[in-house]
């Protein structure tokens, strides 16, 4: 047998590594401007990735390592802002009632971590993956909607109690409608990516925690930045949260969000017993889903030949080849990154958020999420944002999870399927 003989290039290498910091630095800075939608960077990296003058594999490089730290960096704005009145912890999101506990700073690093072992853990889950998925793959999507109904039919049954499962379907049936309507609409707009989505996510998810802030007290002291999960949960979670992410990363309408929900009802623990959707194992599980997202999208471009994310199609759009082990590579080099940048800006982006008048803060992000929607989506954005704003709020004040909002995606894609 003959043997195999690696040959690194240390020009090549240096590049390599140059493009890959140049695309942590832009996820950077993306992660942490509020409103900005990990989808609708995604888009705007697909915009210029063709414009980006260079090798086609080294921009690849870049936009790849560019969506991960975004994965990273977005947990910070999302806990610093949007921070409800104590009064409401109960229908506040995981992350803003440990902020509202003085355990922000530790809530940071949970997601962090939880993104980091994802990182690490698809890494020796790809090669399983790839196999399941060319076994599997086509039988699943010429039932994509019988898979997606069992999917909504386990978060409803999630709810427990008769009343939340009702509030949980008001929720869906209002989000699949709003999908239907307004998801194939093309408007004009002076920024071409992205489109309706950009207003349909900002309001669902971003308005309604944002419209609870305006009457917030803002950021109480932040004790100390201590870990209080024990080691196995932690690791327990983030792999099952990475394995979730390979769900998400190959089968579309699948949210971070409700893959870690699924995962907080399979796995034992928590404060409340089985299933319970503990604060600390929900940030470390969403965390862990978004960036294995990223990584299983890259090894199902190479797999099925198909971007199923918006980093996905930046990155299909410079047309690089899909070079796995080397960008599996570069998608390690920005998992540290993103850690890196999470523990350094965490903290003073905490305190900053901080010292700022609150309600006036929480109206100008909202102006911010209306700017951006007619950027995106134009005029129609704007209106798409209030009525999708208007529905957003309703798990909130029925007191259901507001994941049941994925229906704008979720509920299109199954009536397609009838």
């Amino acid at each position: 047998m003959g043997s195999v003989e690696f040959v690194v290039d240390p020009a090549l290498s240096v590049q390599l590594l140059g493009w890959t910091i140049a695309g942590c630095l832009a996820g950077s800075i993306s992660g942490l401007i509020p409103g900005l939608h990990a989808n609708n960077f995604a888009f705007l990296l697909a915009g210029v990735a063709a414009a980006v003058p260079g090798p086609p594999l080294l921009v690849g490089v870049a936009m790849l390592a560019a969506g991960v730290v975004h994965t990273f960096v977005n947990a910070v704005p999302a806990m610093a802002l949007g921070v409800p009145d104590a009064e409401m912890a109960l229908t506040a999101l995981p992350g803003h009632r440990l902020v509202l506990a003085g355990r922000g700073r530790e809530a940071i690093r949970l997601s962090a971590l939880g993104s980091f072992l994802a990182i690490l853990l698809a890494m020796p889950l790809a090669v399983p993956v790839t196999w399941a998925v060319n076994r599997w793959y086509a039988v699943v999507i010429d039932h994509l909607q019988f898979v997606l109904a069992g999917v909504v039919l386990a978060l409803l049954v999630a709810e427990r109690t008769p009343r939340r499962v009702l509030a949980g379907g008001l929720a869906f049936s209002l989000a699949t409608a709003l999908g239907a309507l307004t998801l194939d609409v093309d408007p004009a707009a002076p920024l071409d990516a992205g489109g309706i989505l950009a207003p349909v996510f900002a309001g669902c998810f971003g308005a309604p925690v944002l419209i609870d802030a305006v009457a917030g007290g803002g950021i109480p002291p932040q004790d100390d930045s201590a870990i209080r999960m024990s080691r196995p949960g932690l690791v327990l979670t983030g792999a099952a949260g990475t394995v979730a992410g390979a769900v998400v990363g190959f089968l579309p309408g699948i949210s971070a969000a409700i893959a870690a929900v699924g995962v907080l009802v399979v796995l034992p623990g928590g404060t409340g017993g089985f299933g319970s959707a503990d604060d600390r194992s929900y940030i470390v599980a969403t965390s862990g889903v978004d960036t294995a997202n990223t990584v299983f999208a890259l090894v199902a471009l190479w797999t099925i030949g198909r971007p199923r994310t918006g980093v996905m199609v930046a990155f299909d759009g410079t047309g690089a080849p899909v070079a796995l082990p080397l960008l599996l590579l570069a998608a390690l080099v920005a998992g540290a990154c993103g850690s890196l940048v999470v523990f350094v800006a965490g903290d003073r982006y905490l305190a900053l958020v901080g010292r700022l008048d609150y309600r006036w803060l929480s109206l100008a992000i909202l102006g911010l999420l209306v700017a951006l929607s007619a950027l995106f989506a134009g005029w129609m954005g704007v209106l798409v944002f209030a009525v999708a704003s208007a529905i957003g709020l309703v798990p909130v004040r029925l007191r259901t999870r507001r994941v049941h909002l994925m229906g704008v995606l979720i509920g299109p894609l199954m009536l397609a399927g009838w």
